[in-house]
């Protein structure tokens, strides 16, 4: 079979490109080193009926009336608006901070600590609270998730959280918000329907074997493709502990609490995936499941989850990336490709977008 392109990776950015590449009469291959499709968005039954997420919640949403048709095409979403929570002094508080609970804290006429351009994560996030409300909610938080002192972290990663002048508790307020009706595992096996799939085949080991394609989508970690001869970038994962509790309910009032105290425990949040299911198939099933998710710097690239925020790790991507630009016929993208965070609505229209150009023919660098 002659190969015009072979998308490496099966998760969101390699399905789209995939699916849209062969709507477009283009013949393609997806291989993957997984047992899975999917990648991260993957998500299982355990045994008591409740899905699990299995590398961790993916709540679905989106502005973009034009998306959402396109993910409605394999799957019908129920909608679930994600209400978070934080255990911060030895009870649940609204997550994102509410207005209410900064002017109880630091009263009615509070100001942010830090002043000026921001230098870092620690100072951006002082940009927008009294030092009190950091300490409680984020400090702890993003040390857990990052191993590393705040203050050493990008001020861009502050930009996924804000603080609200209102009591809203939803986590976002997108127009479109849900999960898929058969999990994600269904939405990604529709996806992937009339497209050739090879499981784990690992790529990097029998790339000869794919050479007469005429281009090649590559979604796994970037350093990883060159062999990691300029050096290892760093990547964050989860280990995550499952407990079935058989005679409870439920354990806490929301799918997600976020435990930013590290005298609580290691685990940076505590799941409750029945939440997350839809209502009336809930309250049928006996028991819940948490799961506790604890932090932590993976070597096989399988765990790799979230790209290191600091410019140690940007500087080196960029080596790489400029490597990759000067391959013709190498796309290397999505969130391991582009060392790069991802909501699934920014990837899929990124994918989006990347699919197009290379059905006009067009060579993509990483700014666009």
């Amino acid at each position: 079979m002659r190969i015009d392109c072979v998308i490496v990776g099966s998760g969101l950015t390699g399905a789209v490109i995939a699916r849209t590449l062969t709507d477009a009469g283009r013949r393609v291959l997806v291989v993957d080193r997984r047992s899975h499709l999917g990648g991260n968005v993957f998500d299982h039954g355990h045994q008591s009926g409740i899905r699990i997420h299995t590398y961790g919640p993916h709540y679905f949403r989106t502005n973009d009336d034009e998306l959402w048709r396109f993910v409605n095409r394999f799957a019908s979403f129920y909608e679930y608006k994600a209400a978070l929570k934080s255990w911060v002094d030895d009870q649940f508080e609204n997550w994102p901070i509410t207005g209410s609970y900064i002017r109880r804290m630091a009263g009615e006429k509070w100001e942010p600590e830090f002043k000026g351009q921001p230098a870092n994560f620690e100072e951006a996030s002082l940009a927008m609270m009294p030092r009190v409300v950091y300490e409680k909610f984020v400090k702890g938080y993003n040390e857990k998730q990052w191993g590393v002192p705040a203050h050493t972290l990008s001020a861009n990663l502050a930009k996924r959280f804000n603080v609200r002048e209102d009591d809203e508790v939803c986590l976002m307020g997108h127009k479109h918000q849900g999960i898929p009706e058969h999990g994600y595992a269904g939405l990604m096996r529709k996806m992937f329907e009339g497209v050739p799939v090879l499981l784990n085949c690992d790529y990097l080991k029998q790339r000869d074997e794919f050479k007469s394609a005429k281009m090649v989508v590559f979604s796994g970690p970037i350093d990883e493709y060159f062999g990691c001869d300029l050096g290892r970038l760093k990547y964050r994962g989860q280990r995550r502990q499952h407990e079935y509790l058989a005679d409870v309910e439920y354990a806490q009032p929301c799918g997600q609490v976020n435990n930013p105290d590290p005298a609580n425990g290691p685990h940076i949040r505590t799941l409750e995936w029945k939440h997350m299911m839809q209502r009336e198939f809930a309250g049928r099933i006996r028991g819940t499941v948490l799961t506790r998710e604890v932090t932590v710097t993976p070597t096989d690239p399988n765990d790799f989850e979230y790209p290191f925020p600091d410019e140690t790790n940007s500087r080196l991507y960029q080596a790489y990336r400029e490597r990759a630009q000067a391959i013709p016929n190498l796309l290397v993208c999505g969130r391991l490709g582009e060392y790069r965070y991802y909501d699934m609505d920014q990837a899929i229209a990124r994918a989006q977008l990347l699919a197009k150009r290379i059905l006009n023919g067009q060579k993509v660098k990483a700014e666009d």
